[in-house]
């Protein structure tokens, strides 16, 4: 197993820093991959000796939580992770296991407090663009744009990274947020320009459920009609009765209103609808003040 962790941590060590090596994996299809980071480095490690692979695998779920956790900082786990595996099969030669944890939380303990006392916080764009290019593997250009990026959206704003299709790396600000889906029927269609469905300072009602019972949407409709918004329904689904009435009306009486289908399902989508929450009650305060 310790021999798993060593030749794991040996490919990853090398990346450490910014004057880290690259180095070079073997993809089943396609070019190899050239690649400094840990993470990557660390998961396309599969050893064919099974005990090996064990202690792969363990430094692997260091890498990967920290990856997940932090978005950085792989490598770092992955050296400290083998020399912790190291101490660890001291065990089996006589060491006293009470003894290696606690130098271990005594060597944590002192590790942050003097982290935190190196530490500096990171508040003009200029800082912003030094870290995030060190992230970047040494690409001012890529942190450049998310010193951009941070500077137009603000520290609590949301930043997405998404696979671009052309040559160019691109910075787009959107004014709230923007999910893939739409209108879950024609009918709400509102302009003939694009096929669209446009409203302005509208009403908005989040549901992590399904709704089929109209019922269960006329206090929302209600209000929006007392104060004259229109009234967007983003639901996991709107079907059944609620459907068929909101399109009736829409298209009988002129009714401002549009379902949408919230994208994702479980876990992801609960964590959608909770970032919607939050971007509207920030929109609300700062209408207020």
């Amino acid at each position: 197993m310790l021999q798993g962790v060593d030749l794991l941590a040996d490919a990853v060590a090398i990346t450490m820093g910014p004057k880290g090596r690259t180095v070079i994996i073997e993809q089943s299809w396609g070019s190899p991959k050239v690649t400094k980071d840990g993470v990557t480095v660390a998961k396309s490690i599969d050893l064919k000796n099974k005990y090996k692979n064990i202690g792969a695998k363990l430094v692997q779920d260091v890498a990967n939580n920290t990856n997940e956790e932090a978005g950085d900082g792989t490598t770092t786990a992955t050296v400290l992770a083998r020399s912790i595996a190291k101490e660890g099969f001291e065990i089996s030669k006589g060491a006293n296991p009470v003894e290696i944890r606690r130098g271990m939380m005594s060597a944590l303990d002192a590790l942050i407090a003097e982290l935190k006392k190196q530490s500096k916080p990171v508040t003009t764009p200029e800082e912003i663009a030094h870290v995030a290019t060190i992230s970047a593997n040494g690409d001012k250009e890529i942190g450049t744009i998310i010193s951009d990026a941070m500077k137009k959206v603000g520290r609590k704003g949301v930043i997405t990274v998404k696979d671009g299709k052309t040559l160019n790396d691109e910075l787009e600000i959107i004014e709230g947020m923007k999910f893939d889906g739409g209108y879950v029927s024609p009918y709400f269609i509102n302009t003939m320009k694009g096929q669209k469905c446009e409203f302005q300072d509208a009403y908005i009602l989040l549901s992590k459920k399904k709704i089929s019972s109209v019922q269960s949407i006329v206090p929302a409709l209600e209000i929006a009609n007392a104060h004259r918004k229109p009234l967007v329904i983003i639901a996991e689904d709107v079907d059944g009765e609620a459907l068929s009435t909101l399109v009736l009306n829409r298209l009988k009486v002129g009714l401002q209103v549009v379902a949408v289908k919230a994208p994702g399902f479980g876990d992801k989508e609960r964590t959608s609808l909770k970032t919607w929450l939050s971007l509207l009650v920030v929109q609300c305060l700062e209408k207020k003040d």
